[in-house]
């Protein structure tokens, strides 16, 4: 009898409503993902990755196919699937620990005493680093500090599927090396199963066990799968002079350069103008920040 996979997309279309007619985001995508398994989405803006995110979150339903996670089909937002956008979305008037312990309260109310809910919060912080910064509030740390809490607060959930939407994409060189450190540690540690979206080659590589290069939109799907067969724990340093990094660096460049030229501009307006957040014809940035601030909350609360 064929094992059953962990996260199972099967032939999963999605079309989206606009005054021109249904757009179709997304065409008959297929993958499945092992427990465990750290997968990166790429691919130019508009290819759907977001949509595909969103999918699995739970926050959108698909025309056709679906998202089953251990057997059962994803149909909305819950706990077992923890969502990171690069937007942080904690919430300003409370404390790194207070924001974390929001979704804890949620998820283990009466699972878990008040003094194993603080320990838990705790440990979550130490994981992340963030201990001494606990009391902060989010205005009174860095961007990378925030981003640390919004894990921190992902993690707290004990999700077994994290979800991460270019989680450090707005954060400078040197922070974004110093997270995707801490995130392998983390997933070395925990064994989560991780999907994460990046535009930045070296991260994906670096980073993942398998990296899935998606086509451009509209109806976009999966172009091709690069296993990366690189032992772990993974050093950065030597990994730069190491020839089978580089060649699946090349691998990614030459999907992304050679076989998927960037979208042209007259299919970028045939399509209708889209929000790299969302995966989305016509919205807004804004309308993506309220969404994400919206979306965390809503799974945070399950």
């Amino acid at each position: 009898m064929k094992e059953q996979a962990h996260l199972e997309l099967t032939r999963v279309s999605i079309d989206f409503p606009t005054d021109n007619g249904p757009f179709r985001a997304l065409d008959n995508v297929n993958l499945k993902i092992d427990e465990g398994e750290f997968i990166s989405l790429i691919g130019h803006s508009g290819c759907g990755k977001s949509t595909v995110l969103n999918i699995v979150a739970g926050l959108h339903r698909a025309t056709e196919g679906g998202a089953i996670l251990n057997g059962k089909e994803v149909t909305e937002p819950g706990p077992e699937r923890a969502v990171v956008f690069q937007n942080h979305s904690l919430l300003p008037w409370l404390s790194a620990y207070e924001n974390i312990e929001l979704g804890v309260k949620q998820v283990f109310k009466g699972k878990k005493s008040k003094a194993e809910m603080r320990e838990w919060i705790e440990h979550n912080l130490e994981l992340v680093h963030m201990t001494h910064a606990k009391d902060k509030r989010p205005d009174e740390i860095s961007g990378g500090m925030k981003q640390r809490v919004g894990i921190a607060r992902a993690l707290a959930m004990q999700p077994e599927v994290l979800l991460m939407d270019e989680p450090f994409g707005a954060l400078d060189a040197l922070t974004r090396a110093h997270l995707q450190d801490s995130l392998m540690e983390i997933h070395a540690t925990l064994g989560n199963t991780v999907i994460m979206i990046t535009h930045d080659v070296d991260e994906a590589v670096l980073l993942s066990d398998r990296i899935v290069m998606m086509s451009n939109g509209p109806a976009a799907t999966i172009g091709e799968i690069l296993g990366i067969e690189l032992e772990r724990p993974r050093e950065r340093l030597e990994l730069a002079d190491d020839a089978r990094y580089n060649h699946y660096r090349s691998e990614v460049l030459k999907f992304l350069y050679e076989r998927q030229k960037r979208p042209s501009e007259d299919n970028e307006h045939a399509s209708g103008p889209e929000s790299p957040e969302t995966g989305q014809p016509g919205s807004s940035s804004e309308e993506d920040a309220q969404r994400e601030s919206a979306t965390t909350l809503r799974v945070v609360a399950g």
